[in-house]
């Protein structure tokens, strides 16, 4: 937004400001005492903390004012409590200022003790449940688990600005493609690795940085009355470019991760140049101009906008369980789920994630979380809440997943999903040449 009001308020506040005549309930310590940035709506927790930062750092620049982050926003743990960094007023800032290694040393100790009692997540998953599992976690282990949410490009920004200072632990977010990406920045380590996770997650699910935790299928929705069982017969990912299809189609925007993800394995099976040419017949089968999300695209088949659309598994069993709505489940009602690709490599699968942060301060208790989410309990409480497929053996999908969708397809088990994010540039290059918009 625009700062200009306030810049002007501190500059004049500045000028003004008699700090040895000051008085008032709260000591002084500057001309301007607290300035709160406070999420109301139509802005995040994170959005504030981010903005709040932003400004601190003009005030400093160009003001050459001294500015104290305090609360969420405060980068160092001394500075959180207000009334610490008001006590002794502006007079005794240069006797606070003299015991700040004392403090400091006194912090690391203090965190040497603390520090098996937690787990620091950076959760871009948009799903309450989650953190009822986390309550689990906790009552089971006594491990806290501190919980940031947020959307990912916010997440990773702070995490990347933070560095060394950053308190992440595990990066929980929905795609391979994202963690790959994350993990192309220098910003996860290996060691997320353990027995039991092995066991539990399949190689092509995993690397030592990041494991999938659930998964879920990219895959076509149709509409019954309009395509024939003739059209669907061995339907591939490729065949979506056939002229048979034109004006029917319906896909999420090229820069869409689900779709940089897809289109990426395709880059990986068939090559750069063969997928390119396959994007153009894409292109041209549009029934329309990319909008909306996944489930945008099967209330396009279900309104007669189109006759086919590409949209993830869960979508479907999320409008089917009436939680988006009386017209969203009706909609759902009106297409079929179809799964590509089952007469060679499978249908395109993808994962929710978790990856060990660079520098995370409690790597050990973050392995143990990921153990627990690989847990049977933690497995039946992501298919029930966010009707994902389970990432292990021996755990159902939500029966809506089961009646609606089903279970018996053919998973691409061959595309190793650290993929993803390794052709994603080459992915998005081809959908952009295409005019995939």
């Amino acid at each position: 937004g625009d700062h200009r009001d306030l810049h002007l308020s501190l500059r004049r506040q500045r000028q003004m400001c008699i700090r040895d005549s000051h008085n008032g309930k709260h000591p002084c310590i500057g001309a301007t005492d607290v300035f709160p940035i406070v999420p109301i709506s139509g802005i995040s927790e994170l959005e504030c903390i981010d903005l709040s930062r932003s400004i601190g750092k003009r005030v400093g620049d160009e003001l050459n004012i001294p500015v104290y982050l305090y609360e969420k926003s405060a980068e160092h743990l001394l500075r959180k409590d207000l009334s610490k960094i008001r006590e002794g007023g502006y007079k005794g800032l240069n006797k606070k200022m003299k015991k700040l290694s004392i403090y400091t040393i006194l912090l690391t100790f203090i965190s040497s003790l603390t520090i098996a009692a937690e787990v620091n997540i950076f959760n871009a998953r948009h799903y309450k449940a989650d953190a009822e599992l986390y309550s689990k976690f906790t009552n089971k282990t006594g491990i806290k688990v501190n919980l940031i949410n947020g959307k990912a490009g916010a997440l990773e920004k702070r995490m990347i600005e933070e560095g060394a200072d950053s308190s992440a632990d595990l990066y929980i977010t929905a795609d391979a493609g994202r963690c790959g990406a994350f993990k192309a920045k220098g910003m996860t380590q290996g060691g997320l690795i353990s027995p039991a996770i092995k066991a539990a997650v399949p190689s092509n699910f995993r690397t030592n940085h990041w494991t999938g935790i659930a998964k879920r299928a990219r895959i076509v929705y149709y509409a019954p009355d309009r395509v024939s069982g003739a059209e669907l017969s061995g339907l591939t990912y490729e065949s979506l470019a056939d002229p048979k299809w034109k004006g029917r189609l319906v896909i999420r925007a090229s820069g869409n991760i689900y779709n940089k993800s897809l289109v990426a394995s395709l880059v990986k099976n068939n090559g750069k140049k063969a997928t390119a040419d396959w994007a153009k017949g894409v292109v041209a089968n549009m029934a329309r101009t990319p909008t909306g999300n996944d489930r945008a695209q099967i209330m396009a088949v279900a309104a007669g906008e189109a006759d086919i659309a590409v949209a993830n598994t869960y979508y479907l069993a999320l409008m089917l369980s009436g939680n988006k709505g009386a017209e969203q489940q009706a909609a759902a009602k009106k297409v079929k789920a179809f799964f590509p690709n089952q007469n060679d490599r499978g249908t395109h699968m993808n994962i929710s994630c978790a990856a060990l942060v660079k520098g995370a301060p409690n790597k050990s208790n973050a392995i143990k979380l990921v153990e627990f989410l690989l847990t049977p309990e933690a497995q039946e409480h992501f298919t029930n809440n966010t009707f994902e497929f389970p990432m292990i053996d021996g755990v159902s999908p939500s029966p809506l997943v089961v009646n609606n969708i089903g279970l018996d397809f053919k998973q691409d088990l061959k595309t190793k999903v650290s993929s993803y994010g390794a052709k994603q540039a080459d992915a998005l290059e081809v959908m952009t040449a295409a005019g995939w918009k």
